[in-house]
């Protein structure tokens, strides 16, 4: 590889550190007795709220439908996620020293890979949150179940439920960027160099 694409490809290692300074997903819910709306944060390590009781506010929500309360420490995903975000950021540095151009795509495919996973263990989440209800709840409707969308809007009750990525999920989609650009630079200068020989 040609050092711009070097640079590149240590551009696309790095994108995944927005993990650690911005969440990666955000639910907001708005309802008639929640008029400015709650935000929870879900980060690559932790799960907050926009304000100081916001988690706390979604959990007393939880619990009048018989949700299981939100606490970070019971996802063992938040505990694993830093190592692998890590693990890319590290080995995206190395693969730009080696130089070797087809370790590119195999970098960014298993990149793709893991947030596939990603999303489909926070689908998960969603409903086994949703649908693990406790049958003791104060308000019990029959066949009701409060799955969060994965994405988009969901009516659920009086709530009104949407979910999107946020500003640290952009980290991953720059990695594919600058990586399919360093790839394509690298592919681009072989060629030039077969067509001189």
């Amino acid at each position: 590889m040609k050092t711009s694409s070097k640079i590149l490809m240590i551009m696309a290692a790095l994108s995944p550190g927005l993990l650690f300074l911005f969440p990666m997903w955000k639910i907001y819910l708005t309802a008639p007795q929640y008029p400015e709306g709650l935000e929870m944060h879900i980060w690559v390590n932790k799960i907050t709220g926009d304000t100081e009781g916001a988690l706390q506010n979604f959990n007393i929500l939880n619990h009048y439908i018989g949700m299981e309360a939100i606490h970070a420490e019971s996802f063992t995903e938040l505990k694993v996620m830093p190592y692998i975000v890590v693990f890319f950021m590290v080995s995206g540095v190395v693969l730009a020293l080696i130089g070797k151009r087809k370790l590119i795509l195999y970098w960014a495919g298993l990149l793709m890979l893991g947030g596939a996973v990603g999303v489909l263990d926070f689908y998960l989440w969603l409903v086994r949150f949703g649908t693990h209800l406790d049958p003791t709840a104060p308000i019990k409707i029959p066949g009701m179940t409060y799955i969060p969308p994965l994405l988009g809007r969901k009516q659920l009750l009086n709530f009104d439920a949407l979910s999107l990525p946020s500003t640290g999920s952009i980290g991953i989609l720059l990695a594919l960027i600058f990586a399919g650009i360093a790839y394509y630079l690298s592919h681009k200068k072989k060629t030039q160099t077969n067509a001189l020989t």
